[in-house]
């Protein structure tokens, strides 16, 4: 195993062994060091706040993007618990809210293909996990280039049920084949992956590269599309998991048409909980022909 293997194994260990208010408590000078330290992180989360909240105030977008930070880095340390704790603690920790919206449709008819729309809040990972105790799923993942690392979080994200992850390199045949199989897709709607089947659309009134993936695997294996949100309780006291109705109508038959609605769905949700949206990604990196960047 190489160097750094074996550390992120280790620190793993040792962190699921602390109370997660202890945790959550170390998170806040960690942030605020992060917050000094990751200067393009920091600048990417500012330019995001001032495209999508030009209404507030400098000082007030500083603030949510502070606050995010913590939110992120804490969540980042739970990982050790979330890799390693019991399917009764993981059970303790993260609530899952409302599984009747996807699970009644599994009661009709149970080889239904399944869409958990997840964005990027930073409990998503937590709700990935928490789900896989009671159901198993697939999803994709981007391979990491150490593979210690990889072999880890792979480890951690599949220990429960039957549970597949995909290489985001393999294309969408296995996703099709595990959707067939059974496995609900727990599926990331909303990074920017440049031009290639993407549409622009906008997002908080700011035109944004969308994946048309959602609609056009929901055409191509029948499934139904049911929004999962993941949002972080205070000091440590775990996640909250919810699952929002099924979008009815959907797919529409027009790919602009749909991602729109998945980006109205995840504005609405943004506002409810703003500091927990991942904005230290470069949402609006692919811009329109002719547009120049917004992040220089």
């Amino acid at each position: 195993m190489t160097l750094a293997g074996a550390l992120t194994r280790g620190g793993s260990k040792l962190l699921s062994r602390l109370p997660l208010p202890v945790i959550a408590a170390l998170s806040v000078p960690l942030a605020t060091l992060g917050w000094w330290l990751a200067g393009p992180r920091r600048r990417v989360a500012l330019t995001n706040l001032r495209l999508c909240f030009p209404e507030s105030s400098e000082r007030e977008r500083v603030a949510i993007a502070k606050a995010h930070f913590r939110a992120y880095v804490q969540a980042a340390l739970e990982h050790g618990f979330l890799w390693n704790a019991s399917a009764e603690r993981i059970r303790d920790y993260v609530t899952l809210h409302d599984e009747q919206q996807w699970r009644r449709f599994r009661d009709k008819d149970p080889h239904k293909p399944i869409i958990w729309l997840c964005p990027h809040f930073i409990g998503l990972d937590a709700a990935a996990i928490r789900i896989s105790v009671d159901t198993s799923g697939c999803s994709l993942y981007s391979q990491q280039s150490n593979p210690d690392i990889d072999r880890l979080l792979l480890d951690g994200r599949t220990r429960f049920g039957h549970s597949k992850i995909i290489a985001r390199n393999e294309g969408v045949k296995p996703i099709v084949r595990a959707m067939r199989e059974g496995l609900p897709f727990y599926y990331l709607p909303d990074m920017d992956f440049g031009l290639r089947d993407s549409v622009f659309v906008p997002f908080f009134g700011v035109e944004a590269a969308t994946i048309t993936g959602v609609s056009r695997l929901a055409k191509l294996t029948g499934a139904v599309v049911v929004p999962v949100i993941a949002t972080q309780r205070p000091r440590g006291a775990g996640y909250d998991v919810r699952f929002h109705p099924a979008f009815t109508d959907f797919p529409s038959g027009d790919d602009v048409a749909d991602a729109k609605r998945v980006n109205a769905f995840i504005e609405e949700r943004v506002r409810e909980h703003t500091a927990q949206y991942l904005w230290t990604h470069k949402r609006f990196k692919t811009r329109p022909p002719g547009a120049p960047s917004l992040y220089r």
